[in-house]
């Protein structure tokens, strides 16, 4: 009787990771702060984070976004989605900090658009964004290589969601692409269609299957997505060669859980309603909904919403509650898409005791959680940003 041999297997690093006993730098970027974070249940936090950013005067400046927590929100001196936002922090260069209230990609784009002479600070360090880690520089470089191998990376013009990290902006830049938002995505296909026959859509593929069928009137199949956990895509070359839109296999954690369910359900439950969906929701919920758009779009929606509509909105939990207990006065009934409450986890991990402990050492002069961009990223990912700002 034969004794059995053991296999000699490594795990992967993946593997490893994915049964907790491993951490990727990358992704987590670090759940600890270097102090002593306040209470929680400290009555005084409002204060406290009013009475530092007083101490700072115009040397601070507190950028919060959409998604952000009430308690978080109060303090920010401009809201908004994350270009607006990192826009409006390149426009204040007389302020020597800029606080993000946001997740790690936005600050990048912070950090890239604003001078060398400002220092852009993330409250929490582990506020990542679960979309723009499945893209990494490693995973699209050989994705590159892929389309170089199916003879098409020639005609291939990247075209890289804004919500991607500062490595993949680069990327773009290096080889001829631009950057885009949920409300310049069409825009932003149309002039890479000027510059090459195909398009590589990173990292959100139902933004960009939804922009180039529902805007462009593309067809489902001219679009493919790549998988960059499966060799070569999972794609053969005659796929690639044929297809308009190669669609990263990435989404929204949040917008990906609406379902056509969830339209249909508040659509019996609530007669008259109208559906309005963020468009980094699945292909089947944007062509269910009534209306499509950023947050933006959907604020403004309902600012000229007439009183006595009914809304149903597909976004983030804590945008779709502020904005229900800002129009309930104008007899606008707004409610959550879904039955099941959705926070973005990663934006709420910036809460009042990150924002207490950042704004304090801050005034009592240390730099904390400061966000740099390398100059070699920031060269190319600033030029696929300044295409995106030349776009008519």
């Amino acid at each position: 009787m034969t004794t059995a041999q053991p296999l000699d297997v490594q795990p992967t690093p993946l593997a490893l990771l994915l049964l907790g006993r491993e951490a990727d730098p990358r992704s987590e970027r670090g759940v600890e702060c270097p102090g002593d974070l306040p209470s929680p249940s400290d009555p005084d936090l409002v204060a406290r984070a009013r009475a530092a950013k007083e101490q700072l005067g115009d040397r601070v400046f507190v950028l919060g976004h959409h998604y952000q927590r009430d308690e978080v929100i109060q303090f920010a001196d401009v809201t908004g989605d994350s270009f607006k936002l990192a826009r409006d922090a390149a426009a204040r260069p007389e302020a020597e900090y800029i606080v993000f209230c946001g997740v790690h990609f936005m600050a990048e784009s912070a950090d890239i658009l604003t001078t060398d002479a400002q220092a852009v600070v993330l409250p929490d360090l582990a506020a990542g964004c679960s979309m723009a880690d499945m893209a990494t520089a490693e995973q699209v470089a050989e994705c590159w290589d892929v389309l170089t191998d199916a003879g098409i990376a020639d005609q291939v013009v990247p075209v890289s969601y804004m919500n991607s990290s500062a490595d993949i902006k680069a990327f773009t830049g290096r080889h001829g692409g631009t950057i885009c938002t949920s409300s310049n995505a069409k825009r932003a296909l149309e002039w890479a269609f000027e510059q090459g026959e195909k398009i590589l859509f990173l990292p959100d593929q139902h933004l960009g299957r939804n922009t180039a069928v529902r805007d462009m009137g593309m067809s489902l199949e001219d679009c493919v997505v790549y998988n960059p956990h499966k060799p070569n895509g999972g794609l053969t070359a005659e796929q690639l060669r044929d297809a308009k839109m190669i669609l990263w296999r990435g989404h929204c954690s949040v917008h990906g859980r609406f379902s056509v369910e969830s339209v249909e359900d508040v659509r019996a439950r609530i007669p008259g309603v109208n559906v309005l969906v963020h468009p980094e929701c699945k292909h089947e919920v944007v062509a269910a909904a009534d209306y499509v758009g950023s947050t933006e779009y959907i604020i403004k929606a309902l600012e000229a919403a007439p009183p006595g509509s009914k809304w149903a909105i597909g976004t983030e939990l804590n945008l779709v509650r502020r904005l229900a207990n800002r129009f309930a006065a104008e007899d606008k009934e707004i409610v959550f898409l879904d039955k099941t409450v959705c926070f973005c986890s990663t934006m709420n991990r910036i809460d009042l005791p990150h924002l207490v402990w950042t704004l304090e050492s801050l005034a009592d002069g240390k730099l904390v959680n400061r966000i740099e961009v390398d100059p070699e990223t920031e060269k190319f990912a600033k030029l696929a940003l300044e295409r995106m700002l030349a776009l008519p």
